[in-house]
């Protein structure tokens, strides 16, 4: 029915025809990938950024006392704390 060189041309025809269609939805597969990786590189980043905000925004709300007690220290520790803050506070 078929010679051989005819189904050598059949075989490199479908291998031909594979690799026509994979070949592009292969790139595009990694360029979405790539896409989806910046994505969700950048939104973490940005969740990093507003809970840093927070944080800071946090830090100039408090008072001194406040600070230094959030830290856990020790009642002599957080005078010394206040006063260290203080002398930060009024420096340029």
């Amino acid at each position: 029915m078929f010679g051989l060189l005819d189904g050598l041309k059949i075989g490199a025809g479908a291998i031909l025809g594979a690799g026509l269609i994979l070949g592009p939805a292969y790139l595009y597969g990694k360029s979405a990938g790539k896409t989806e990786a910046a994505t969700a590189a950048l939104q973490k980043s940005i969740e990093v950024m507003r809970e840093r905000s927070a944080t800071d925004d946090e830090i100039s709300r408090s008072d001194l006392a406040g600070m230094c007690a959030y830290l856990g220290l020790l009642e002599d520790d957080q005078r010394e704390c206040m006063r260290r803050l203080a002398q930060a506070d009024h420096e340029p």
